[in-house]
């Protein structure tokens, strides 16, 4: 054999391996590809029935007890309380129930720390770790667990939003890590979600830049851009594969796996029909007003669903322990300093104009939710479930029972709303458990759950 032929044919390969390699990288590099490998409520495969939303909206510190709670002998005889008036609208949509616990965020031998406690167990139902270091330690939240069951059937399994700071590190309370009380979603018992903050780069996230048509554009320039790319490395790929020997050709077999992948997720996306397009024109970012941060933030929220974009989603109003003042209402003290009311007249009226803030904000969410028409011509709100609670009961004694827990929504017919529950000491994850079966996560348990609650 010729030597000299054998050496000419091992440079072409080493040549053609470093530019497939080097085209490899450029290709995996794209942040379009996983802008596109997204799926949408309309998905060819999926349940034919309207889809169930779920949601978990978070306020920090506890409320005042006895504003809280309605009035009346339970079930549907129940009249709300000054906190809870502004829902009137939505009441037969409404299901208040008390006796549920987070005893995961109870002191134990870890001693102070029940803001951090509250929030980084509140959707797990798992006792965290005391740690202000990057040894983290918490639990699955039932937002992922139910996504990770669901959340192929959607261009985005969940979504995690805040209307605070996004915190992962340092010490936030009393030896435990910011990530406790500023993270309420959890993928693992080691990683947070962080949630996004600026209701602009959400948009964009859920919807592309500029207005409608210039988004129309610039999503047909990515589907261009992104067919040719594969169809090249595919057809690159093929082509050199035989010449490979056994090492390179695992290579190249890992890589193609991906790509088939990826191009198996743009196929999806096609058959579930275009990206959404709402007629509005992109925000402009994170307001500086309070209540508009949280009025956009439940406006983008309200898109995500009525677009079927995702139908797993997190809201942390604020951050558990947060001291913003609210100078709209003329309180001008912290939200967390004044809940160590000690028993003051004048703090305590304070609070619960801050509960009542909360609760007014999440009431105008639910009536947007319950004007919006779904496919089955119901309100958007009959079909979703909407948790709105906080892991701390009284923001002054820090207990973690009878948590103040809100649930909005039927499941689609499933549930019966409309009604003050009032089981006895009952783990939260039972609630959550019951949501679950709403939506068909299928789960066998969470957290600290003992079993499905009767709503």
């Amino acid at each position: 054999m010729n030597r000299n032929r054998d050496n000419s044919v091992e440079r072409h390969l080493s040549l053609s391996r470093r530019q497939f390699l080097k085209g490899l990288g450029a290709c995996l590099a794209l942040p379009s590809l996983g802008q596109f490998a997204v799926s949408s409520a309309s998905a060819k495969g999926a349940s034919a029935t309207v889809p169930i939303r779920m949601a978990f909206v978070y306020v920090p510190n506890g409320t005042i007890p006895s504003a809280w709670w309605p009035s009346g002998d339970g079930g549907a005889d129940f009249n709300l309380s000054k906190t809870l008036e502004p829902l009137a609208p939505v009441k037969q949509q409404l299901s208040v129930i008390s006796g549920l616990a987070d005893k995961s965020a109870e002191a134990g031998m870890d001693g102070a720390g029940d803001h951090a406690r509250a929030g980084g167990t509140f959707l797990t139902g798992v006792r965290i770790k005391k740690t202000a270091g990057a040894d983290l330690r918490a639990g699955v939240s039932i937002d992922q667990a139910v996504a990770s069951k669901i959340g192929h059937l959607t261009r985005f399994p969940s979504l995690e939003l805040t209307c605070d700071n996004v915190r992962k590190s340092g010490n936030c309370d009393s030896g435990y890590s910011c990530a406790y009380g500023y993270n309420l979603s959890w993928r693992s018992p080691t990683q947070p979600l962080t949630p996004e903050p600026n209701p602009r780069l959400l948009f964009e996230r859920l919807f592309g830049t500029g207005n409608a048509e210039e988004r129309i554009a610039n999503l047909k320039r990515r589907e261009a851009e992104e067919k040719s790319i594969l169809d090249f490395v595919l057809d690159d790929a093929r082509r050199l594969e035989k010449n490979l020997d056994g090492r390179d050709r695992a290579k190249l077999d890992q890589y193609l796996t991906s790509v088939r992948e990826v191009e198996q997720r743009i196929e999806r996306a096609e058959k579930l029909g275009k990206l959404p397009n709402p007629a509005m024109e992109t925000p402009r970012g994170i307001p500086s007003d309070f209540r508009e941060h949280v009025g956009l933030m439940f406006d983008m929220l309200l898109l995500a669903f009525q677009t079927d974009s995702t139908r797993v989603a997190t809201l942390m109003l604020a951050s558990e322990g947060s001291n913003k003042t609210f100078p709209d209402l003329g309180i001008t003290e912290g939200h967390h300093n004044l809940s160590h009311h000690e028993n003051s007249a004048d703090k305590i009226e304070k609070i619960q104009q801050i509960d009542e803030w909360y609760v007014t904000q999440f009431a105008k969410f639910l009536q947007k939710l319950d004007a919006a028409k779904d496919a089955d011509g119901s309100s958007l709100l009959k079909n979703s479930l909407i948790v709105y609670g906080s892991g701390n009961a009284d923001g002054n004694a820090h207990t973690h029972t009878n948590l103040p827990i809100l649930l909005a929504g039927s499941g689609g017919g499933k549930l019966r709303p409309g009604r003050y529950l009032k089981p006895q000491s009952t783990p939260l994850s039972n609630l959550f458990l019951t949501m679950s079966d709403c939506v068909g996560a299928d789960l066998e348990s969470h957290g600290d759950s003992t079993g499905r609650l009767s709503v």
